[in-house]
């Protein structure tokens, strides 16, 4: 307490301090960052180290995807209280879906040989022939090229890896309501 505030009578205001003082921008840019990090360790892995993805890694690109543009435009707009829960709600909905996804994914590479479904016919097929609905269904059954180990690292595959930045990333926006509530 300074010595004007004990003149004036007056209790100084608490200041909150770290994470908790932080704005829903600043929660945004720092998802931004995590979702382009991810889609970015993706793409490396994709065109550098040619680890062709299945449908289901596609799709987990794709659900990080619609969490990245939550956050890009939470960023950009420097939301309110209201607004940052919307983005994060947003961002929550992507992050959740990658994080099934990739869930699903490990469970596939979990099944015994004779269990692993059929390989089907390939994304890039099914979106020509097949409605959209029907292509996302057919992906979530999956097929065995879903089911294959392509590579690990530290011991652990390629999809749970992503597991862990997913859950990682779901973080972000839980983060985001959390600090909305406590203003």
């Amino acid at each position: 307490m300074t010595q004007a505030d004990k003149q004036s009578g007056q209790q100084p205001v608490a200041r909150k301090s770290g994470l908790a003082s932080w704005s829903g921008r600043q929660w945004c840019l720092l998802g931004a960052l995590g979702c382009a990090f991810l889609l970015g360790v993706a793409f490396v892995l994709q065109f550098a180290f040619d680890l062709a993805p299945c449908s289901l890694c596609i799709f987990q690109r794709v659900a990080v995807a619609v969490a990245g543009v939550f956050f890009l435009l939470g960023a950009l707009h420097g939301p309110g209280r209201v607004g940052t829960r919307i983005y994060a709600l947003g961002a929550l909905a992507g992050s959740i879906g990658a994080v099934v996804l990739a869930g699903r994914h490990i469970w596939l590479q979990s099944l015994p040989p004779d269990q692993v479904p059929a390989c089907g016919p390939g994304l890039n097929y099914m979106l020509e022939v097949l409605p959209v609905w029907d292509v996302i269904t057919q992906v979530l059954n999956a097929s065995g090229e879903c089911a294959q180990i392509s590579a690990q690292w530290l011991g652990l595959s390629i999809p749970q890896w992503s597991l862990i930045g997913f859950c990682g990333l779901a973080l972000v926006p839980l983060a985001m309501l959390w600090s909305s509530l406590r203003r």
